[in-house]
């Protein structure tokens, strides 16, 4: 894969920090072949017309999050249109579907453009209408063209789901594609922030599409159906939805617990509606094994649950376990690293930054932490950025004689995240299902 100074850039921007880089990943992936091809056959089955859903499960340090931008990296570079959503507190619960859907238009990306994509989709898929019926005999020049382009929407959008697409979905469509031809701009986008579920919207735009309201949850589902109809329509794939963090649900007051569990039963349950539509949540084994967590909703439970037998774990069941990195995997990882990292003195950094000192580091931390690294990934390669970092800007520095025992510092909360200390509450009991509402 070549990269850009822009992207390189990137990537050690963002490891200098200990996040995850949201481009170039496939340059210094490593020891997860099995993992993306599984990945790859989803798409595969989603491409072909199936509805999916997959779960990364992995203890905290053992790239989930990694994993999965490489999963969304993987989709764009087949065709499909991507949208990571990061759970955090309190800013999305699962049974409301009008948070969900909000979040997962607002993180629409494609390759043309990586954020907010839903207005580029819409223009690329008015585009391949104009084209359908020109080649089909109409003029672009005839008074009534713009005309047949608003029947062709709303024909094209009915006649490609089974279930319905809401008909303030095809209105408000309509009125973009004429706010566009009048060259009101703002209108348009505003039709289509509300389409991407806004709540402040000025009366105005809405009467014109003749809307009301706002999309509510129970009807935010039947939307997103029409946002995959529409991301075919412009000539992608299908869509992938990455919901990272999952686990950040079990901090959650008990009630709110349960019915977000119980909505992702029903996105699980739902999903051979929305053909051409992959979900990909990652989260711990706490979220899936605690009673707090999936266990607690048996309906839920059965359908993802995780089987081993004697270690071996298939990649294909709904759970599919990340192992954590181990010294081979950090050690493989800074020799992609050195040879990626922009640098006005190459020869310095590679007579500094040697293999022996990289094999000595990575065997340091393994050893510190009796073989399970899965706590300091990010932590050892922010060290270790940060040590090409000095070497490029201080001719004097030697990493060698900066070495210590305790030279990579953990800090304590990453600690308690792997050993997965939760705050206990008065919830042993299972979860209950709440109604469905959609």
């Amino acid at each position: 894969m070549s990269l850009d100074k822009r992207d390189i850039q990137h990537i050690f921007e963002r490891l200098r920090t200990g996040a995850v880089p949201e481009r170039g990943l496939d340059t210094f992936a490593t020891g997860i072949e099995k993992e993306r091809a599984e990945i790859a056959r989803q798409l595969e089955l989603a491409g072909d017309g199936e509805g999916l859903v997959k779960f990364l499960r992995g203890d905290y340090g053992c790239g989930k999050t990694f994993m999965s931008r490489i999963a969304a990296a993987d989709a764009q570079s087949h065709g499909f249109v991507t949208s990571f959503v990061v759970v955090s507190d309190n800013d999305l619960q699962f049974h409301k579907f009008e948070e969900v859907y909000r979040k997962v238009v607002e993180q629409l990306s494609t390759p043309s453009c990586p954020q907010r994509a839903l207005g580029d989709i819409v223009d690329r898929w008015i585009g391949v209408v104009e084209e359908m019926l020109i080649a089909g005999g109409a003029d672009e020049d005839a008074a009534d063209f713009d005309d047949k382009v608003r029947e062709r929407i709303s024909a094209e959008l009915h006649s490609r789901t089974s279930q319905g697409i809401p008909d303030d979905f095809v209105r408000v469509l309509q009125t973009v594609f004429d706010c566009k031809q009048e060259g009101d701009l703002a209108g348009a986008g505003a039709l289509l922030s509300w389409l991407s579920g806004s709540p402040n919207i000025a009366a105005a735009h809405k009467r014109r599409a003749g809307i009301k309201g706002d999309i509510g949850s129970a009807a935010a589902m039947a939307y997103l159906q029409g946002v995959l109809v529409l991301v075919k329509m412009a000539g992608y794939k299908g869509l992938v939805i990455v919901v990272d963090e999952v686990e950040t649900l079990l901090r959650r007051r008990k009630d709110v617990r349960a019915k977000s569990m119980n909505g992702i039963r029903q996105i699980v349950d739902a999903s051979s509606m929305y053909p051409g539509l992959l979900w990909v949540f990652t989260g711990t084994p706490d979220f899936f094994e605690s009673r707090r967590g999936v266990a607690g909703l048996e309906p839920l439970h059965d359908r993802i649950r995780f089987d081993e037998s004697n270690g071996f774990a298939s990649l294909r069941q709904p759970q599919l376990r990340l192992k954590p990195f181990d010294q081979q995997r950090l050690r493989e990882v800074a020799l992609k690293l050195r040879d990626l990292y922009p640098t006005g003195s190459p020869n310095r950094v590679a007579e500094r930054v040697t293999d022996h000192y990289i094999n000595f580091l990575a065997k340091q931390v393994t050893s510190k932490f009796g073989g399970d690294v899965g706590v300091v990934p990010r932590q050892f390669l922010r060290h270790f950025v940060g040590t090409m970092d000095k070497v490029d800007e201080f001719p004097e520095f030697v990493p060698m004689d900066e070495v210590g025992p305790d030279r990579i510092d953990v800090p304590e909360e990453e600690v308690l995240l792997a050993s997965k200390a939760l705050p206990n509450d008065d919830d042993d009991d299972s979860l209950i299902a709440q109604e469905e509402v959609w």
